[in-house]
């Protein structure tokens, strides 16, 4: 009984907020997110590693691992982009990480032609993934808290973490069976938990997430927090929404098998060396 008045309520909510916005033609808007993502050292082996060395590549990973989103939207669509900063000189000693940065470039998603555009750059290479829109099964739950000045409500559902999210920057450790864990065929499910606000009735959100009715402005997704600091709602200066085109255009299940086969590679390679890094 408490979840159908629940539900009622909800709907109500929905409908009242969305008369409202549908007066406004032009509603359109920006969030800002950080994002935050935690992941294990590399297992430097039997390399001489100096303290100075692993501080500036924790530094490099926290560069990785910690940003700055800005979603810009509007009814139909939206472009999830990197804020731009200026690199810090130090953040340069983790110079083999950089082919490894796979979180995505700019992420273009519309509702309508339900399609997503990345682009991603990958080892020197640039990627255009095209796909569908994933597919959530949200599941909405009656707890809500507040983000900012928006009311928001949870909703929960399970998504399937292809080899290109899992993979760690150590890859195994030392003793592991890699046999056990092939690159090729590693993947999990998480469950993903997602805040979002009837207040802003449009279902977009921050990377792939979508498909609720309001903006998500939180989301828990195993080791990764991404929340809302800031909104502008119909500003003077429209948000600049423009699909990405540049880059060899590929599928997300393609790009998933080029980054395992690239892992494969490293992986190998890697186990080529003796200690210091030489080559056997």
């Amino acid at each position: 009984m408490k979840s159908q008045f629940f539900k009622l309520a909800l709907v109500c909510v929905i409908t009242a907020i969305t008369s409202q916005v549908n007066a406004q033609a032009d509603f359109q808007g920006k969030a800002y997110y950080e994002s935050k993502t935690t992941a294990q050292m590399p297992d430097f082996g039997d390399r001489q590693i100096s303290e100075e060395q692993k501080k500036r590549i924790a530094e490099r990973m926290k560069s990785m691992l910690e940003k700055t989103y800005i979603l810009s939207f509007n009814r139909s669509e939206s472009i999830y982009k990197e804020e731009e900063k200026l690199e810090s000189v130090s953040s340069g000693g983790g110079r083999g990480f950089r082919g490894l940065d796979l979180s995505a470039g700019p992420q273009y998603k519309n509702i309508k032609t339900n399609q997503v555009i990345v682009d991603q750059e990958f080892f020197g290479k640039q990627f255009l993934i095209k796909d569908s829109l994933p597919k959530f099964a949200w599941k909405m739950e009656s707890e809500s808290k507040q983000i900012g000045q928006y009311t928001c409500f949870k909703a929960t559902a399970v998504k399937v973490v292809s080899n290109a999210d899992v993979i760690g920057f150590g890859g195994p450790r030392r003793g592991e069976d890699d046999d056990k864990k092939d690159d090729k065929e590693t993947t999990k499910e998480i469950v993903v938990t997602a805040w979002y606000t009837p207040q802003i009735p449009v279902n977009q959100g921050p990377g792939d997430y979508w498909g609720l009715p309001g903006l998500i402005l939180g989301i828990n997704a195993d080791k990764t927090t991404i929340l809302c600091s800031k909104i502008v709602l119909n500003s003077k200066d429209d948000a600049e929404i423009t699909a990405p085109k540049k880059g060899k255009e590929v599928t997300q299940a393609e790009y998933d098998k080029i980054v395992a086969e690239k892992m494969v590679e490293m992986r190998e390679m890697r186990g080529n060396r003796g200690p210091g890094g030489r080559r056997r």
